[in-house]
Order: C-alpha cells, then structure tokens, then sequence
C-alpha cells in the first residue's frame, strides 16, 4: 500500500451523493459504502443462519472494487449505467477498461489488481447472481433506499416519488431474503441500523474546522479497507475467518461511538486511568443498549468484534485470547479459533487520522490540533517500527 494510493481511496470523503436534491446532512459516497456493508453483513448473517454459503472473502473485496469504480465514475448516476449496460454494451465494457487504467500506476500489488480487473470484467456482462452477490446487490438498494428516507423529510415528494418507485422495482426480486424483508417491514434489525445510521452524523475531529469532514461510519469503513490492504502486506496467507474477522472489526471498531458519541483523543487521555474507565462504560453501554437489537446467532460476533478491537485475539473454548502474532500465525491461524489480526485494526485506525489531519492540512485548513495529532501519530511509528509484519515505518515515512 501507498500513500497515493490511500488518498485515492480518501476521495471517496469528498464525492457528494444526491447532490440534484435538497439533503439535511452531508451524504457522501463513502458513508454510503459503510452502510451498504453493515446491510449486507445483516442479511448475509440471516441467509447463512438459514444455511445458505456465503462468500465473505468476495464481498469484503467486492467492497473495496465498487468503491474503486465508483471513484473513477463518479458523476455517472446508475440510471445512466444501467441504460449504457443495457443498450450499448460494448461502450460499457470499454467504459470497464478505463476504470481499470486509472488504477494501473496507484495498485502495485499485482495479485490485487488482478482481482479488481477480474471484478470489474465479470460485471460488465454477468447477469445471473449467486446467494452472495444477491445478498451484496440487495444491501445497495436497501441502503439506496434509507437514504432517500432520510432526505424525503426536506423534499417534495414529486422529486422523489419516480426515483423511490424505480427503487422499490429494483427491490422485488431480492424480498425472498429474510433480512431484506424485516428491514423493509422496519423489524428488529432496522432498529439496530438506525443506531449504526447515528455514525453518519457523527463527525471526526470535531473541535476543529476539517476538509474533508469525516463521519465516524465513513471512518469505520475505511479502516475496513485499509486493514484489508495492510494486511496483505505481510505475505501470510490468511485463513478465511481471520480475514473476515480483520474486515468487520474494522467496520464494527467505533459502534460503541453510536450511544457515547465520538470521545476525542486528548480527552480520552486526560488521566492515566480514564482510557480504560471509558472503554467499561462502552462496553457496558453496548451490552444495555445494543446487542439487544442483533439477533442471537450473530450477537456474540458483534460483541466480538467491539471488544479488545485492537488486540491481536483468537477464541480459545468459548472465551477470547490475547495472542502475540507469532502464535496467530503458527498455532491460531485457522478458522476454528477465529483469530483477528486487532493490532493491523489499530494501525489502520492512526493511519485513517493521520490521512484526515494530514489531508486537510495539504489543503490549508488547520489547526492546532490537527497539527499535534499528526506530530503525534509520526512519533508513535519511527522509522523501524514493524507492526504484525507490516512495515509501519515505510507507511508512515510518506508523511515526514
């Protein structure tokens, strides 16, 4: 991974979503990306507990590919899309291609870019869908769909009625997933989304003036995706629960923030025991608040998930782990231990921050505090520092 090709993915803060329409709050394509996956993960959770096979692997990287394309083509509106996909093919495969060359000098991982090429290719003419690509299409469209609700409060309903009923066609024929339809009968898992949704409004850094400003979802997603590439940077080969496990800690990291609100750094660290009295108080506020709303066969993910993120953990007889990453990769690395990479978690994390003060600094927005959260992130990695075999220090050198 680079630093060119993080900030390329960083756009993704800056592409406006509905932006023909009167909109209460920024809507960005990044937090729209967050929620498509919480959406998925939803679904896919229901079809699996019916015992369907989903592909996670393909999705979390579907997620990182649809982002790509998205911020190469992003002033093309999916009605748009679709009529070029349905009346004139070819130009919608070469339009594919060209997606691809914007990216040839930004990947250097070849094996990446190989999958993103084949992604990308297989969608210009694939027509039928397997459970997993249902599942991920169904999670676009729903999470299409809350947008609109959220934004019908401000418009008149003639600027929305033709696209919502466009929408809602698109929708039929993903009702046969269990998930899809108790979030549309605004059941149990709506309640929890609306939670998750609270994220949206959220912003990072909010003592300062900021370009662009972050919201904590969008945050959250991408830490997903950069825990995804670093990951990678480390050439061991990852079972796959470990990989699924690295990706929705990332994306789950923050939820906590959805009933305390984003407690800032420096105030997290005003004294020596506040750090730890903070994170009880989540904890037990997650238990109160949250995990009632999640289902019982996906709770206990969940509360995985948002537990000791940051630590490298496995499951050992039903209870979590501390492990060094020696042990996760020569005694844990196998799905039956549920092993989460949690330090890869948090140096995606410090690098999201410092992509966010260092970006909007490059723009002539700044601050103090932008400037000592960046000064402080550069001293926390030196040049030396190697984090889950990642070379930290290469990463974080782009900066000085």
């Amino acid at each position: 991974m680079t630093k060119d090709f993080a900030l390329k993915i960083f756009e993704a803060f800056s592409i406006e979503r509905w932006n023909d329409l009167v909109r209460p709050f920024d809507i960005v394509e990044m937090d729209k990306s967050a929620e498509k996956m919480v959406v998925a993960y939803i679904i896919g959770k229901y079809e699996e507990h019916k015992g369907a096979k989903i592909d996670w692997e393909w999705m979390i990287y579907a997620s990182l590919f649809d982002l790509l394309r998205k911020i190469a083509l992003c002033d093309i509106k999916s009605p748009v899309e679709r009529l070029l996909k349905k009346k004139y093919p070819e130009e919608f495969i070469k339009l594919n291609y060209w997606v691809l060359d914007q990216y040839k000098d930004l990947i250097d991982d070849k094996n990446l870019f190989e999958k993103f090429s084949s992604y990308i290719i297989d969608n210009s003419v694939k027509t039928n869908f397997d459970i997993t690509r249902r599942v991920l299409r169904a999670a676009h469209k729903y999470s299409t769909l809350r947008e609109l609700d959220m934004i019908g409060m401000v418009n008149e309903k003639q600027r929305l009625s033709a696209i919502k009923k466009e929408v809602y066609a698109d929708i039929q024929s993903f009702l046969d997933l269990t998930g899809l339809q108790l979030f549309i009968t605004k059941q149990k898992p709506l309640d929890f989304l609306m939670r998750v949704e609270q994220l949206r409004f959220q912003t990072r850094w909010n003592q300062t003036p900021r370009v662009p400003k972050t919201s904590v979802l969008g945050h959250c997603f991408f830490v997903a995706i950069l825990t995804l590439l670093l990951q990678r940077e480390n050439g061991i080969k990852l079972c796959p629960k470990r990989l699924y496990n690295n990706f929705f800690c990332g994306l789950f990291h923050d939820l906590p923030e959805a009933v305390t609100r984003d407690i800032i750094s420096p105030v997290k660290q005003a004294t020596h025991g506040l750090p730890s009295v903070v994170k009880d108080i989540e904890d037990q506020i997650v238990g109160k608040d949250l995990l009632p709303l999640l289902e019982d066969f996906y709770k206990e993910e969940i509360n995985y998930f948002t537990n000791d993120e940051f630590c490298n953990k496995v499951l050992v007889d039903g209870r979590a782990k501390e492990v060094s990453f020696e042990d996760l990769n020569e005694k844990y690395n196998s799905d039956f231990f549920s092993p989460v990479d949690g330090k890869i978690v948090r140096l995606a994390d410090h690098y999201s921050a410092l992509l966010e003060a260092d970006s909007s600094i490059k723009h002539g927005i700044t601050s103090s505090h932008l400037r000592e959260g960046e000064a402080n992130l550069l001293k926390m990695y030196p040049s030396s520092t190697v984090i889950n075999g990642v070379d930290v220090g290469r990463l974080f050198s782009e900066f000085s």
